[in-house]
């Protein structure tokens, strides 16, 4: 069985997931493996490509979800991104790097939110 952060972490995908689509995003990977690191979805929002971390927390008791993609997280997913251009030969879009925090998933207390560009 798998622990319970990692089952939060995976309704929280999910739940990002849900979210982006109904923004207009189109996911077009979802736990993208490299040899740098993960991404957890790629999605495509117009002609942009856009790489997104979320991060789930049961509350923001001890802080923002977002406040935790520290920098060394950061050039991990930079990392994992080009290699994922360079792979499925995307260099003609542009690309940036999203957050999605997401508080208490699957509660009545459930916040999302999305921030684009953040690094």
């Amino acid at each position: 069985m798998d622990a319970a952060h990692l089952l939060q972490g995976r309704l929280g995908e999910r739940i990002a997931c849900l979210y982006l689509m109904r923004q207009g995003f189109d996911i077009i990977a979802r736990r993208h493996r490299g040899s740098a690191g993960e991404i957890d979805l790629v999605a495509l929002e117009d002609d942009v490509l856009a790489f997104i971390e979320v991060k789930t927390r049961a509350s923001s008791e001890f802080g923002e979800p977002w406040e935790f993609v520290d920098w060394q997280k950061q050039q991990r997913v930079r990392r994992t991104a080009e290699d994922f251009i360079a792979r499925y030969d995307l260099v003609k879009y542009t690309y940036r790097f999203d957050i999605v925090s997401v508080i208490s998933p699957g509660t009545c207390r459930q916040q999302v939110a999305l921030f684009r560009n953040s690094f």
